[in-house]
């Protein structure tokens, strides 16, 4: 039964996922009534649980009238339901562009920005947890300062120097609770309601989102083989006040931004007095050479600001980004950051800088980057043994996701909608942009596709979906 894949870093407890799923089963017609549905004991040492959270799950849904007891008969879905319409509402649809930012109780199968959590080492941070909770002294549990913890900032500055290759102090690290926390930063800082501001196209819907939230002008450039098209946004709107870029591994099209391109960036920036953001979401994640250097590593103006996120490399529900700026602003900064800044709880803060400072976050990225690759080639090689005749992979540097080319009659947004209906997560590439591009793709996140078998079976569950 696909549906009962469990999610065991999930809040939600361990038999109310199965009592979900199970009813979710029956209200979308998957359990018949009649059916028999497995043995507490069976299921429970299938799953590798204590047979006492399976028994609560189907206590629970047999107090409710979705399931009988029958004995030595075992237990079914109650016959009566095929009388009535289905008591339990369908899942919810997931929006067009779901992403790291849409909460879900459990990981879907191709979920986009959701790292590889099994391989997280939970065991490490358990134990630097607990050391974190003991060492706890009255003066830690008041309001943590509003740039965030010095031995946190510390820790970031020294790991961009010698990972990315960016020359900042601890001062001009920022702390936030996010990317979203991150670009309001930024918008309240340095820019005013009605300027224009360069996003890529096909890109990162929230961006926008979040710019017109801010009362900004939403200038969309076209992206190509080697990024952001520098001279299409000169072209389009040469007196833009900032430009959100991805150019590490663009997203989603994966391409790196060329050092022409990048070199073009700067010296508009550089002329036009305008801001770069620099997202560098998953710049870690290179598998063909090593990581590139940032963008802002070749700032020599001031002009670029640096957004990292822990969300990728560690997981999503930790809540802490940063935001590195040029020296020159870090008054600035420090000013709208008294008023609006949200760091996150100072423990976990704590734990994070700990994590850093003792070696396990580089070596956790080092292990990430090997089993990424690995991951990558096994999803691409079971989706294409399947889907090879409605679909082409395109090779990619780096990143979290594969991107699948549509063939023949089939659409993306048609595809895409039809897997979030059957349980799967999928983005389609022609809903990430408002120009004219023409391209129809579906991406899929392959950081949790961990074996030949289970990338073929998901493989065979999208075949049937283009019959």
């Amino acid at each position: 039964m696909d549906f009962l894949q469990l999610d065991t870093s999930a809040a939600e407890p361990l038999y109310r996922q199965i009592y979900l799923r199970l009813r979710d089963a029956i209200a979308q017609g998957l359990l018949q009534p009649g059916d028999r549905i497995p043995a507490a004991r069976a299921l429970a040492l299938e799953l590798g649980l204590a047979r006492g959270t399976v028994e609560s799950a189907y206590g629970l849904l047999a107090a409710e009238g979705y399931v009988e007891a029958r004995g030595q008969a075992g237990t079914v879905v109650t016959p009566a339901l095929a009388r009535h319409a289905p008591v339990a509402p369908a899942p919810r649809a997931l929006p067009a562009h779901d992403n790291l930012g849409d909460a879900a109780s459990s990981t879907r199968p191709f979920q986009m920005g959701i790292p590889a959590l099994d391989a997280f080492p939970r065991k490490v941070w358990a134990r630097l947890a607990a050391r974190a909770v003991r060492a706890m002294q009255p003066q830690d549990m008041i309001y943590p300062p509003w740039a965030g913890l010095p031995e946190l900032r510390i820790a970031i500055a020294a790991y961009l120097q010698l990972s990315r290759g960016i020359d900042c102090t601890p001062s001009q690290v920022f702390i936030t609770n996010g990317y979203r926390n991150s670009m309001e930063l930024f918008t309240r800082a340095l820019l005013q309601p009605g300027d224009g501001v360069w996003v890529e196209d096909p890109g990162y819907p929230p961006t926008s989102d979040l710019l017109r939230e801010a009362g900004m002008r939403v200038v969309p450039v076209s992206v190509d083989g080697e990024g952001l098209m520098v001279s299409h946004g000169i072209a389009t709107a040469p007196n833009a006040r900032a430009a959100i870029v991805t150019p590490g591994h663009q997203s989603p099209l994966c391409v790196s931004l060329s050092l022409p391109r990048r070199l073009a960036l700067l010296d508009w920036a550089a002329r036009a007095g305008a801001w770069i953001v620099e997202d560098d979401y998953d710049g870690e994640y290179r598998y063909v050479s090593r990581p590139l250097p940032a963008l802002q590593s070749l700032d020599r103006e001031g002009r670029v600001l640096y957004s990292g996120t822990f969300s990728k490399v560690l997981f999503p529900a930790i809540r802490l980004a940063y935001l590195v700026v040029p020296s020159a602003q870090v008054p600035r900064f420090e000013e709208i950051s008294r008023t609006f800044a949200a760091g996150g709880p100072a423990l976990m803060q704590h734990i994070v800088a700990d994590f850093m400072n003792e070696g396990h976050f580089a070596r956790h990225i080092q292990r990430m980057r090997r089993l990424y690759a690995e991951r990558r080639e096994i999803a691409a090689e079971g989706l294409s043994a399947v889907l090879g005749k409605h679909v082409q992979i395109d090779p990619q540097p780096g990143g979290m996701h594969l991107i699948l080319r549509m063939k023949g009659y089939h659409t993306d947004r048609a595809v895409a909608a039809r897997m979030r209906e059957h349980g799967m997560s999928a983005l389609a590439l022609s809903e990430r942009g408002v120009l004219p591009h023409g391209a129809s793709a579906l991406l899929l996140a392959f950081t949790n596709v961990d074996t030949p078998e289970r990338a073929r079976e998901l493989g065979r569950r999208i075949l049937k979906l283009m019959a």
